[in-house]
C-alpha cells in the first residue's frame, strides 16, 4: 500500500481548515452578507457625494472671502497704507506654491496654516515678491468635520436599521421554507397525511409568492400520492379477502383427491397460495397502521430459542457473554417479534448459504447467512413487495412484513451485506430498564397497556 506524502496532508489539512461552517451556507447569513455589503457600498457612495458637495462650497465660500481681502490689501499697499494684521509681503506660514505662484505674477488661494491654526491663504504680485493676507478656516474645518462624523453616525444607523430589517423579511420567508421541507421528510419517512397548509393556498384570490407555490405544489403532490398508494392498499385488501374463500374450497378439495404425487402436487401449491393470501391480508393491515400492540417483559434468548425450535432449522444460536445476554429483557410484543425473526431466518435458508447463526448481543439481534447477500437495492432502500432479483424465489413479501411488524413495536431493523460475503439483518430492540421482576419466557412479568399504532 503506497502511504500518503507530505504533501497529500499538507492539502488535506488545507481543505480541513478551510471548510465553511455550516451556518454561513444558510439563506439568512448569506442575505445578511449581501444587505451589509450593499448597505455600507451605499452609505461609502452617498458619504462621499455629500463630503465633497460641503467641503466644495465651504471652500469656495473661504475663498471668495480671501480673494475679497486680497484686494482690499492689494489697493491699501498701493496706496502706502497700513496693512490689515496677517497681511504682508511674503509673511511667515505663507504655503510655499503659493509664494511661487504669486511670485510669478498670478493671483491664488490655498489652506493652509497660520500659528497653528487653518488659514485660507490669498496672494498676489507685488514688485516681483508676494503679497499675501488670510482669513481664519477654523469653523469652516469643524463644520467639515462634524459633516464627516454626523454622515459616518447616520450610515452605521441605517445599516444596523436596514440589516434588521432585512434579516426579518429574509427570516419570515426561511421559516416558511424549513416547514415545507420539514413536511417533505414527513412525506418521505412515511406520514402521507403531512401537509404544509401555507394559509396564502387557500385562498386562490390571494397573491401567492415562490413560496406558497412550492408549498401548494408540495400538498398537491403528497395528496395525489397518498391516493394512489390508498388505491393500492385498498386493492390489495380486497383480493386478498376475495381469495380467501375459493381458496379454503380448494384446500379442501385437494384434501379429497387420491394419494398420490399429483395430489402433493396440488396441495403444495394449494398451501403457497393460502401462505400468500395471508402474507398480504397481513401488509393491507400493516398499510392500514391500525395494528393494537401488546406489549410486555419478556427475556429476549428464551424467545429467541423458541423462533429458532419452531422454524425446524439449523440455525445456530450465540450468544455475547460480555453482555450477559441470556438475562437480557426487552418490551416488545411477543407475537410480532416471533414472526419478524421467523421470516428473517426463513429467508437466511431460502435465499442464502448455511450456516446461519443469530447472534443475541443485548438487545439486538443479528440474523446472518454466508450466501450472495441482500441485492444491491434492498440495503438502501429497504424491501419492496414483489421485488426479487431475476430467477430469484418467492415474492418479496416475508422481509416487508418483518420491517413492517417491527415498525409497529418499535424495533430497528437494518440490512446490510458482510464485508466477507453473506447478508445480515439486525434488529435493535427496546430493552426494559426497571427493576428485576423475574419475568419469565411467557411473559408474565410487568404487563404494558396496549397501544393502537399511528
Amino acid at each position: 500500500m503506497r502511504r500518503p506524502g507530505p504533501g497529500t496532508s499538507g492539502r488535506a489539512a488545507r481543505r480541513r481548515r478551510s471548510r465553511v461552517p455550516s451556518w454561513a451556507a444558510t439563506l439568512t447569513w448569506k442575505s445578511a452578507v449581501f444587505l451589509t455589503v450593499m448597505c455600507c457600498a451605499l452609505a461609502a457612495l452617498l458619504g462621499a457625494l455629500v463630503h465633497a458637495g460641503v467641503t466644495h462650497q465651504t471652500v469656495d465660500r473661504a475663498r471668495e472671502k480671501a480673494l475679497s481681502r486680497l484686494t482690499d490689501v492689494t489697493a491699501a499697499y498701493e496706496t502706502g497704507e497700513a496693512l490689515p494684521p496677517g497681511s504682508g509681503i511674503d509673511p511667515p506660514g505663507l504655503p510655499a506654491a503659493l509664494r511661487a505662484l504669486a511670485a510669478g505674477g498670478r493671483r491664488g488661494t490655498l489652506v493652509g496654516e497660520h500659528d497653528g491654526r487653518p488659514a485660507m491663504w490669498a496672494a498676489g504680485p507685488a514688485d516681483g515678491r508676494a503679497l499675501a493676507t488670510q482669513v481664519d478656516y477654523t469653523q469652516s474645518a469643524r463644520t467639515i468635520d462634524s459633516l464627516d462624523g454626523a454622515i459616518l453616525v447616520s450610515s452605521l444607523l441605517a445599516i444596523g436599521a436596514t440589516l434588521l430589517v432585512g434579516v426579518f423579511a429574509v427570516t419570515r420567508v426561511t421559516r416558511r421554507l424549513h416547514q415545507t421541507a420539514r413536511v417533505a421528510r414527513r412525506i418521505s419517512a412515511g406520514d402521507l397525511d403531512a401537509r404544509v397548509r401555507d394559509p396564502r393556498t387557500a385562498d386562490p384570490s390571494r397573491p401567492q409568492d415562490e413560496v406558497a407555490i412550492v408549498a401548494g405544489a408540495l400538498d398537491t403532490m403528497a395528496s395525489t400520492l397518498q391516493r394512489k398508494l390508498q388505491t393500492e392498499q385498498r386493492f390489495t385488501a380486497d383480493v386478498a379477502h376475495e381469495l380467501r374463500t375459493p381458496l379454503t374450497g380448494l384446500s379442501a378439495a385437494a384434501e379429497l383427491l387420491p394419494p398420490g404425487r399429483p395430489s402433493e402436487l396440488v396441495q403444495d401449491r394449494v398451501r403457497a397460495m393460502r401462505a400468500l393470501t395471508e402474507d398480504l391480508l397481513e401488509i393491507s393491515r400493516l398499510d392500514a397502521r391500525t395494528e393494537a400492540v401488546d406489549l410486555d417483559v419478556y427475556e429476549l434468548v428464551p424467545l429467541v430459542e423458541r423462533v429458532v425450535r419452531a422454524s425446524g432449522t439449523g440455525t445456530a444460536i450465540h450468544a455475547e457473554p460480555s453482555t450477559s445476554a441470556a438475562h437480557v429483557r426487552v418490551v416488545t410484543d411477543r407475537r410480532r417479534l416471533e414472526r419478524v425473526l421467523g421470516n428473517l431466518i426463513a429467508n437466511a435458508h431460502q435465499h442464502g448459504r448455511p450456516p446461519v447463526v443469530l447472534t443475541v448481543d443485548g438487545p439486538v439481534v443479528t440474523v446472518r447467512d454466508h450466501g450472495p447477500g441482500f441485492p444491491d437495492y434492498l440495503p438502501a432502500d429497504g424491501p419492496q413487495r414483489f421485488r426479487t432479483e431475476a430467477g430469484g424465489k418467492g415474492h418479496g413479501l416475508g422481509l416487508t412484513i418483518a420491517a413492517g411488524q417491527a415498525a409497529v413495536i418499535g424495533a430497528g431493523l437494518e440490512f446490510r451485506n458482510a464485508p466477507d460475503g453473506g447478508a445480515v439483518a439486525r434488529v435493535t430492540l427496546p430493552e426494559h430498564t426497571g427493576p428485576d421482576d423475574g419475568a419469565p419466557e411467557s411473559g408474565t412479568g410487568t404487563k404494558c397497556p396496549p397501544r393502537q399504532e399511528q
